[in-house]
């Protein structure tokens, strides 16, 4: 769980510290960053959140968004603050890749690395590791590590606690999944009792598309949706000209994946995007089908067993049949 303990007692003084998370955040990476970087300020750390990437204007309300730093919009004031870091926490990625252009920029950097993460397979470049791949978010960790680690939970404050929770609240599907178990439920408590108004939070995240974005998803449903019955299958492949056509931004594709695994009798779901540069694709699954295995194997990715990501650089259309051609090899776990 917790590897390279002797580390923190740096934080028993003043550091300069910088937060970074992996390209794209979603719910969990943002709400752990930020989180985590108003407790530690509270502490009387210098802290900067910097993140490679834009993200879902749906996370845009979160307590301390504004301090976020992009790094391609300020390269050098993020170069500075990198060669002055003493300590370099990494939210929510076991593996540096993750964080794209932030890389080098990480791998070269001279403070120490502390991950806080629940993905598999975590590469050995930190100072300091606390993972657990059980747990249901960073976010999570975030919380205990806070708490049983730093004995810090007096300085939680509710800002602190709904960024937590809607980490937590994003990475569980609003607790619909199986790592929702009773441990999590009572961190949602304590997060609830220190000042998180929780339906404010759903309402934020969940009740604030845009006109142009419901539009999109009728249109998904009705044209790219496509079901594979005889292996409890469902897809949506998704091409350029269809995102052109709704202009779709950062965050617009989120949780579409979904409506496919929501369809009866569907265990595995899939959500194929033609980003020009790659296709991007996500996986959900019910039981126990491994997104994570069929996504490190076939499509440059990983995950958790449940939700999973990958990539590749052929064309729509062919990633798409091979993902089909792959089904048959997971047959039993598809269709028992």
């Amino acid at each position: 769980m917790l590897e390279g303990k002797e580390n923190i007692t740096l934080l028993d003084s003043p550091r300069k510290i910088v937060i970074t998370t992996h390209h794209k955040p979603d719910g969990d990476a943002l709400g752990s960053s930020l989180g985590l970087s108003q407790w530690l300020r509270a502490a009387g750390h210098t802290v900067s959140v910097v993140v490679s990437s834009d993200f879902p204007t749906f996370l845009d309300w979160m307590p301390g968004r504004d301090e976020v730093i992009i790094f391609p919009d300020q390269p050098d004031l993020v170069y500075n603050l990198f060669a002055e870091a003493e300590i370099i926490f990494c939210l929510d990625y076991s593996a540096l890749s993750r964080t794209n252009i932030l890389e080098p920029v990480i791998r070269g950097a001279n403070g120490q690395k502390w991950m806080i993460d629940h993905h598999l397979d975590p590469e050995d470049f930190a100072d300091l590791s606390y993972w657990d791949s059980q747990a249901a978010a960073t976010a999570q960790l975030v919380y205990r590590f806070i708490v049983e680690e730093l004995d810090g939970k007096d300085k939680l404050n509710a800002d602190m606690a709904t960024c937590l929770y809607t980490g937590i609240m994003t990475d569980t599907g609003s607790f619909r999944f199986k790592a929702a178990n009773a441990a999590v439920h009572r961190i949602i408590a304590d997060l609830i009792e220190i000042g998180v108004r929780n339906w404010e939070i759903h309402q934020q995240v969940y009740n604030s598309s845009t006109e142009n974005r419901l539009k999109f998803l009728g249109y998904c449903l009705l044209n790219c949706l496509e079901v594979i019955p005889e292996y409890n299958t469902a897809i949506f492949a998704l091409s350029k000209d269809d995102l052109k056509q709704f202009a779709i931004t950062t965050g617009d594709t989120e949780g579409l994946v979904n409506y496919a695994l929501s369809i009866k009798g569907v265990r595995l779901a899939g959500l194929f995007v033609d980003r020009t540069e790659l296709i991007k694709l996500s996986l959900r699954s019910i039981g126990e089908i491994p997104c994570n295995e069929i996504c490190k194997t076939h499509f440059n990715g990983g995950g958790h067993l449940n939700a999973s990501g990958g990539s590749s650089t052929e064309d729509l259309l062919t990633v798409v049949e091979r993902f089909k051609s792959i089904l048959p090899q997971y047959a039993e776990v598809l269709t028992n």
